[in-house]
C-alpha cells in the first residue's frame, strides 16, 4: 500500500519555524505511518503516544492528525524523545526512540559549541549567522538520513487506549464555572473544580 504524507513544509507552517527537533518528529511520524500503512487521522483510528513536550510533537500533530482535542494524542511527559503509534484498525503498533548518541555532535560537532554561545546571548552576529547556517545543514541531514541512524525501533508495550469519552459537565459550587464531571472533586460534600478543591500532599 502506497502512503503519501504531507510535506515537511506543512509541519514547519504548523510549528512556526524549522528546527532539528521538528525534523526528527517529522521523520518519526512519517516512518511510523509507513510501517502501519496508515494515513492522516480523520478520527481516532490512529493514536500517538508521545513521551516529551518538545518540537517534534508538533510534527506528529501536523502530519498524523493526532490531537488532544480529538483524543488520539496522549502526552506522557517522561522527557524521552520516544513516540508510539498505534493503528486501531489493525491493532499494530510501533515505538520509535531516538538513538542515544548525541545527534548534533554526530552531525556537526562545531554546532554544539555555537549553540551554547547563541542561547546564552554571547555570540557575535557572525557566529549567529554561522549557527543558523549549520542548523539548516543539520536539518537537511536529518530529513535524508536512513531512519535507523536516527531512531531505534522498539516493541510497543502500550495497550490500545480506549476511545475518547464525551463527559457530562457539572457546575463548581465555589467558582460557578463548568467542569467535566470526571475531573471534578468533592470538597466538604460539594462538587468543585480542581483549582477550587486545592492541593493536598503529604510529600509523596
Amino acid at each position: 500500500m502506497a502512503c503519501t504524507f504531507q510535506s515537511y513544509e506543512d509541519a514547519v507552517a504548523f510549528h512556526g519555524h524549522t528546527c532539528p527537533g521538528l525534523a526528527l518528529g517529522y521523520r518519526a511520524v512519517t516512518h511510523a505511518l509507513f510501517l502501519l500503512h496508515a494515513g492522516r487521522a480523520r478520527d481516532e483510528d490512529l493514536v500517538a503516544i508521545v513521551e516529551n513536550d518538545a518540537c517534534g510533537v508538533d510534527a506528529v500533530q501536523a502530519i498524523a492528525g493526532c490531537s488532544v482535542g480529538k483524543g488520539n494524542l496522549i502526552l506522557r511527559d517522561l522527557g524521552k524523545h520516544a513516540y508510539t503509534f498505534i493503528n486501531r484498525k489493525t491493532g499494530t503498533a510501533v515505538r520509535l526512540v531516538q538513538r542515544p548518541e548525541p545527534l548534533t555532535e554526530r552531525l556537526d560537532p562545531a554546532a554544539s559549541a555555537l549553540r551554547t554561545k547563541v542561547m546564552a546571548g554571547r555570540a557575535t552576529p557572525t557566529e549567529v549567522k554561522e549557527f543558523h547556517e549549520r542548523q539548516e545543514k543539520i536539518i537537511e541531514k536529518i530529513l535524508t538520513l536512513p531512519i535507523s541512524e536516527l531512531f531505534l525501533e522498539r516493541e510497543a508495550r502500550s495497550e490500545i487506549p480506549e476511545r475518547a469519552r464525551i463527559s457530562a459537565s457539572v457546575q463548581c459550587a465555589t467558582c460557578g464555572e463548568m467542569v467535566a464531571e470526571h475531573r471534578a472533586r468533592v470538597r466538604n460534600g460539594k462538587t468543585v473544580c480542581i483549582p477550587c478543591a486545592g492541593e493536598y500532599s503529604r510529600g509523596w
